[in-house]
């Protein structure tokens, strides 16, 4: 037998490098180490708790507004501070601090362990320090320090330019860049340590074109976990294309018919009624308290079949992905809907203890100032065998609904509000003309069981979501191919 060594020295891993980041930012300029993250954690374990973790977090963001062709507003920011949890069976306790000191660390600690009794002893093992799994998924860079502020003025100076070049019916531009860069350091009281090190950037442009006494507005815009210089010439045309184009086309709107028809969603953004209607209903404190339309059907049909939806916090660059979660656990591709038959539901650490399941990768959270629960990543639908063209030109009377903007959603009925930004008359497979107005009315279940043709023209949206859940925000993407949906409720102005 015989072996052999190399004298390669390994690389460092990506998860020990952003680990090092966050040592470097959140730990070592306020004299702390890992073993005072040690000590606060065995603080809380002195009681009886089932789960403990600490959430550091520094934030730097800027942000640029164009109007009225002058850059007239400007932003920067800095935030940092740790959040401390303790978790007894339902019950969660929270401290936070923007504060990064052993006193308060020790402090937020002793605080939070109160949720539960004292173990007899009053002492706890320090738990033996693992380093979590991870992946990496965009580059771990400043964004803000990706362009100087000279480009970025003349970068909204140019979206303006060119938007009005466009057309002489452009009346005003307005454009916004927003930069963030966030790091994060996880510590849990079995002794794992994550760190994340999260770029953001989006690029927005929104158009109001006039004509005849009237006016009408179009938005475009996207981003994702990358630097500015991603908003090349190629990329500032697309978005001002898309934004003018919308507005014109929405001059010649005439107001939406309703009742109940044949509605098609196109790819791409549209996802978004699905994200509310179904995605919300599919997260795991929702269904753990059985107050989800979707609660106890696991391995059931919930969709007609071909309909396959997924949550995947992996895709590269995207708004919605994570390296780790903010609980310390890789993100995953989770298939939660497969042929129509519910797969799973979306997790963190405390419902998937109580349901007796492992964590998705979910676990999200505003800020250190914010406890996790289970949140959605990038949640989209796979594409089937329609060519769109053929899905549009199978509507004898119905709506096709290209964009939308805002809705909402009840999570334990099901019934969702959307309300269409772009939107067409369709009669005997022909685009008649574009409407305004249309809100479209259903029940996310339901809806899922109406969908009769699946396009195979899947696609991500262009990176500009943002979701809300119990008054915490945070970036997700969405996306899904060409739907038909037979029987969908549109509320009309007509």
């Amino acid at each position: 037998m015989t072996s052999r060594t190399s004298s390669r020295a390994p690389q460092r891993a990506p998860t020990v490098q952003r680990i090092d980041i966050a040592r470097e930012l959140l730990l070592t300029p306020f004299g702390l180490d890992e073993s005072h993250l040690a000590r606060a954690l065995a603080e809380i374990r002195t009681h009886q708790v089932d789960d403990a973790d600490l959430y550091f977090q520094y934030t730097r963001s800027e942000g640029w507004s164009l109007e009225e062709g002058i850059v007239k507003t400007g932003s920067f920011s800095i935030d940092q501070g740790v959040g401390v949890r303790a978790v007894s069976g339902e019950k969660t306790a929270f401290a936070y601090s923007d504060d990064i000191s052993e006193a308060s660390l020790l402090d937020a600690a002793r605080t939070v362990r109160s949720i539960s009794a004292a173990t007899q002893t009053g002492r706890a093992r320090v738990a033996p320090k693992k380093i979590a799994t991870s992946r990496s998924l965009y580059p771990g860079i400043d964004p803000i320090a990706t362009l100087d502020s000279t480009a970025k003025v003349q970068l909204l100076e140019k979206v303006e330019q060119l938007a009005r070049a466009k057309d002489p019916r452009v009346a005003q531009v307005m454009a916004g860049m927003a930069s963030e860069y966030d790091v994060v350091l996880v510590a849990r009281a079995d002794g794992t340590l994550a760190a994340d090190v999260r770029p953001l950037v989006r690029l927005s442009v929104t158009v109001i074109a006039e004509q005849g006494g009237r006016r009408e507005v179009g938005s475009a815009g996207g981003g994702g976990r990358f630097g500015l210089a991603y908003f090349d010439d190629a990329q500032i045309n697309q978005y001002v294309d898309e934004a003018v184009n919308a507005a014109l086309v929405n001059l010649e709107s005439r107001p939406a018919p309703a009742g109940e028809m044949t509605v098609v969603l196109g790819p791409g953004w549209p996802g978004v009624l699905f994200h509310e209607a179904v995605g919300h209903g599919l997260e795991g404190d929702f269904n753990r308290k059985g107050s989800s339309a979707f609660s106890g059907r696991i391995g059931q049909r919930v969709a007609a079949k071909g309909v396959t939806v997924l949550d995947d916090g992996t895709i590269a660059d995207r708004r919605g992905s994570l390296n780790v979660d903010d609980e310390g656990h890789a993100s995953q591709r989770n298939v939660l809907i497969e042929d129509g038959i519910l797969k799973g539901y979306i997790q963190d650490s405390l419902n998937a203890r109580l349901m007796g399941v492992k964590p998705t990768g979910n676990g999200r959270r505003e800020s250190y100032a914010h406890t996790p629960m289970p949140r959605m990543t990038n949640t989209y639908m796979l594409g089937g065998d329609k060519d769109p063209q053929e899905i549009i030109a199978s509507i004898k009377k119905g709506l096709y609904a290209t964009n939308f903007g805002g809705g909402q959603v009840d999570i334990t009925s099901g019934k969702f509000v959307f309300s269409a930004s772009q939107a067409y008359w369709v009669e005997n497979g022909q685009i008649q003309y574009p409407v305004k107005g249309a809100t479209l009315i259903g029940n996310g279940p339901e809806a899922l069981t109406r969908i009769s043709m699946i396009g195979n023209d899947m696609k991500l949206d262009s990176g500009v979501g943002v979701c809300g859940k119990e008054g915490q925000s945070v970036p997700v993407g969405v996306g899904q191919p060409t739907l038909r949906i037979d029987g969908l409720t549109v509320g009309g102005t007509a």
